[in-house]
């Protein structure tokens, strides 16, 4: 499965929110920061204190994709 956290960074933009603000309020460090924009695994707590503190819900924050599934000729994902 692939993580965004796409909508995180658009609803900053839209609160008109720099990433140092966004880290004061939440208290994320920016190794955890990095991660989000990178897609990486975050911890649950993480998202919990992200979505309490920007009063929203998880899913106003990230998106989860499935992995394609494997061609049945070759085995391998269909590249889309």
């Amino acid at each position: 499965m692939a993580v965004s956290y796409k909508k995180l960074f658009k609803l900053l933009i839209d609160k008109d929110m720099k990433k140092k603000d966004f880290k004061a309020l939440t208290g994320i460090s920016q190794g955890t920061l990095n991660k989000l924009q990178n897609g990486g695994n975050v911890m649950v707590d993480v998202l919990e204190k992200i979505c309490l503190n920007m009063n929203c819900s998880i899913d106003d924050i990230m998106e989860i994709f499935p992995d394609p599934e494997p061609s049945p000729e070759n085995g391998t994902a269909d590249s889309v």
